[in-house]
């Protein structure tokens, strides 16, 4: 047992110009005077790759109204980036402008949801050619748009998924897919993701718990939406509350081979692996078994013997783009189908060619599903999602509910679907997330052997993250303020990613799939730069 601790332990002009830097004075009201700084004149700032859009001029609400109405009528819960946040004007492709004229790279293309640029021509010509003839009708009614984008969603997946069953977003998508699973087992257990670790009873009372760790152990996992159904599927701290809600769900160890007890560097489908070492052999994952075992002993002890089923994410998004150890889920689907259950990809981040060797994640895993979920790409942006999933599944589904949606399948989502597919198909997205994604974590690689402060770089396409610690001796995570620093420094040379992980100490890089090779370079550069100052503050 003090063994598996150890391990633990280890892991545990505005077309050419970058954006203007301003003062961090009180917030000040658009169209006051504005002065530049040399913050950042100690290194050469990167210089941002050129864009042939010129935005149009900001006329609408000034910052501090902005402010006032955001704290009068606005939900309380923080939520916006940065110490000022962003007031997000127009949109170009892979590019971002605020109301000030400053000229923002979006390497998190709105939390992993605009998949093939914003405002993308094609896109928004049909969207516009949709709002002129019809906006909404409801399923009482035919129209085309919906049907010709089944057929078009069906073809892309494999026998015998083919029934589509459309909404309007991720956490609607899952719900939909456990009262599925539900209705089809006639069971109620579901089990997802939770602990990265494995069972703290396995530890002697005598044995001190670092409390960072323990904080890992309990927090850490799945995010399947935030919905009061969902909630239980979903194992990340930030999303728990203490009122009961999403009954019927159990969590199971996530299988995480950078923070978990087990897994190295031969264990995850990547181009980077973890620096920690392992035995395992390049074609056999020693821990994928470990893991396994856990997972069976979540089904002996912790479910009915019959189950609803198992959601997994292929690779897990707000957790801080989390791999499973090589073959893992292809033998755990094997024991929920044991039990009754179906298997459930939740494709919401994944889906749509972002993992760049497949089209859906779950076929990066050699599995196939029984019901799968997606959203956020699907429509590049406009509230959209879909789950799809056998015939025999529906009409266990249609026999108990009469399932009806006003605002799923409408017009407009689904002739704005079509467009996304056919931009994927032609400008060859899925292959370039292949590509360009290889590219750039092959670079920000190099940025975690140069740095200590970079514990890991992972994931897969244009799914990445690189993951803060204090130092790769404890992997300890970074303190949230001071990765609020590196995130500022990277915002004030035009660069814009996310977050993720419990600590929040995970940055997360999901850029749109027709980003380029000179974009990635200008992101690692900003990267590097911010990584140098943070060192250097430290070290005064």
């Amino acid at each position: 047992m003090t063994l598996i601790w150890r391990h633990l332990l280890r892991p545990l002009c505005l077309v050419t110009s970058a954006p203007r830097i301003l003062e961090m004075h009180p917030f000040l009201s658009l169209g006051t005077s504005r002065t530049s700084v040399t913050k950042l004149s100690l290194h050469t700032k990167p210089r941002m790759p050129p864009c042939d859009f010129m935005p149009e001029r900001y006329q609408s609400l000034g910052y501090n109204r902005v402010l006032e109405i955001h704290k009068e009528h606005l939900s309380p819960v923080v939520t916006a980036y940065f110490q000022k946040p962003l007031l997000l004007h127009q949109g170009h492709m892979e590019w971002l402008f605020d109301a000030e004229g400053s000229r923002y790279l979006d390497f998190f293309s709105g939390i992993v949801t605009v998949s093939v640029g914003h405002c993308h021509p094609k896109v928004n010509a049909v969207a516009q050619k949709q709002l002129g003839r019809l906006w909404h009708t409801s399923t009482v009614f035919f129209h085309p748009p919906m049907h010709e984008y089944a057929e078009k969603l069906a073809a892309l997946l494999p026998e015998p998924l083919k029934v589509i069953f459309l909404v309007n977003s991720g956490s609607e998508a899952n719900e939909l897919a456990m009262l599925m699973a539900r209705a089809h087992s006639n069971n109620i257990d579901i089990i997802s993701f939770s602990l990265p670790g494995f069972s703290l009873l396995s530890y002697s009372v005598d044995q001190e718990l670092d409390p960072i760790l323990l904080l890992f152990l309990l927090c850490r996992g799945a995010y399947h939406g935030c919905s009061p159904y969902t909630l239980g599927l979903t194992n990340v701290g930030t999303y728990k509350m203490e009122l009961p809600g999403g009954t019927g769900c159990q969590p199971t160890m996530c299988p995480d081979v950078f923070r978990g007890p087990w897994g190295g560097s031969h264990c995850r489908d990547s181009p980077v692996q973890t620096i920690r070492k392992c035995s395992c052999a390049p074609d056999c994952c020693q821990a994928k078994d470990q893991y396994i075992e856990q997972f069976k002993d979540t089904l002996s002890t912790s479910v009915a013997k019959s189950i609803a089923g198992f959601f997994a994410e292929p690779i897990q998004g707000v957790n801080g783009v989390v791999q499973y150890p090589k073959g893992f889920l292809k033998e755990a689907f094997e024991l929920v189908r044991a039990r009754g259950g179906v298997c459930i990809a939740d494709e919401v981040q994944t889906g749509f060619g972002r993992l760049g060797s497949h089209f859906w994640g779950f076929q990066t895993h050699d599995v196939l599903p029984d019901i799968v979920t997606m959203a956020k790409g699907i429509g590049n942006g406009f509230p959209m999602a879909a789950v799809i999933t056998t015939p025999e599944i529906a009409k266990s589904l249609a026999k108990c509910l009469q399932h009806f949606n006003t605002f799923g399948g409408n017009p407009m989502a689904c002739a704005i679907g079509s467009a996304v597919l056919e931009v994927i198909k032609e400008e060859n997205l899925q292959e370039n997330s292949q590509e360009v994604g290889t590219y750039m974590l092959l670079k920000f690689a190099k940025l975690r052997d140069e740095f200590e402060i970079v514990g890991d770089v992972r994931g897969k396409g244009l799914m990445i993250g690189i993951e803060m610690v204090q130092d790769k001796i404890s992997c300890r995570p970074l303190p949230r303020e001071e990765v609020n620093q590196i995130h500022e420094d990277c915002k004030h040379m035009g660069l814009l990613v996310g977050r993720g992980s419990i600590f929040s100490q995970t940055f997360r890089i999901a850029p749109s799939m027709c980003i380029t090779k000179p974009e990635v370079d200008f992101a690692v550069e900003v990267f590097r730069s911010a990584l140098t100052q943070h060192m250097e503050r430290r070290a005064k």
